[in-house]
C-alpha cells in the first residue's frame, strides 16, 4: 500500500495519532523512527501500549528506516511513520530520499528557547532551519494537529 502519514510528534504513539489519525487513515502498522527508542526496550514497551491491538508496530533507527523506506512505501501494509523531532525526519529524508512526500508537523511542544508558531507547534532557530532543510529536500511540509483541524502550509508558519 503506502505510507499514509509522515508525522513529527514528540509524543510519538498517543491518542491524537492512534485515535485521530488512526481512525481516519486505518493503518496496518505504526513505525517509530527514533534512535533512542529503537535502543530502549523499556520505551518500546511503553509506546507499544498505545498501539491498537489490530496493528503491527516497529521501532527503528534512522539508518534502518532509510533501508526499509522503499519496502514500507510499496508493501502490502499501510503505514503511519512517526519521528520524535525534526532532526530524525531530516536525517531520514536527506539526500532526496523522501522527495515529494508530505510531512505533517503535529506536536512539537513548548520548552525553553522555543517560540509558539501554532498552539501545538513551538520551534527554536535550529528547528526552523530543519523545516527549511526539509523543504529544500523536496518535502511538502505542513502543520496540523488532528485530521479535522485546518492544515497550515509551511508558507503560513510564521518565522519559518
Amino acid at each position: 500500500m503506502a505510507i499514509l502519514l509522515y508525522r513529527v510528534d514528540e509524543r510519538l504513539i498517543h491518542g491524537q495519532v492512534t485515535v485521530g489519525w488512526g481512525n481516519r487513515l486505518h493503518p496496518d502498522r505504526y513505525v517509530v523512527v527514533d534512535d533512542a527508542v529503537a535502543g530502549s526496550e523499556w520505551e518500546q514497551e511503553i509506546h507499544a501500549l498505545g498501539v491498537p491491538h489490530d496493528c503491527a508496530f516497529d521501532f527503528v533507527t534512522v539508518t534502518e528506516a532509510r533501508e526499509r523506506l522503499d519496502g514500507w512505501r510499496t508493501g502490502s501494509e499501510s503505514v503511519i511513520l512517526l519521528t520524535r523531532d525534526l532532526d530524525h525526519m531530516l536525517r531520514l529524508a536527506s539526500g532526496g530520499r523522501m522527495r515529494g512526500e508530505a510531512v505533517n508537523l503535529g506536536g512539537v511542544h513548548h520548552r525553553p528557547g522555543r517560540e509558539e508558531v501554532l498552539p501545538f507547534l513551538y520551534l527554536d532557530a535550529g528547528d526552523r532551519a530543519r523545516v527549511r532543510s526539509l523543504v529544500e529536500e523536496g518535502l511538502l511540509v505542513s502543520a496540523q494537529d488532528v485530521p479535522g483541524a485546518p492544515r497550515k502550509s509551511v508558507e503560513e508558519l510564521k518565522g519559518v
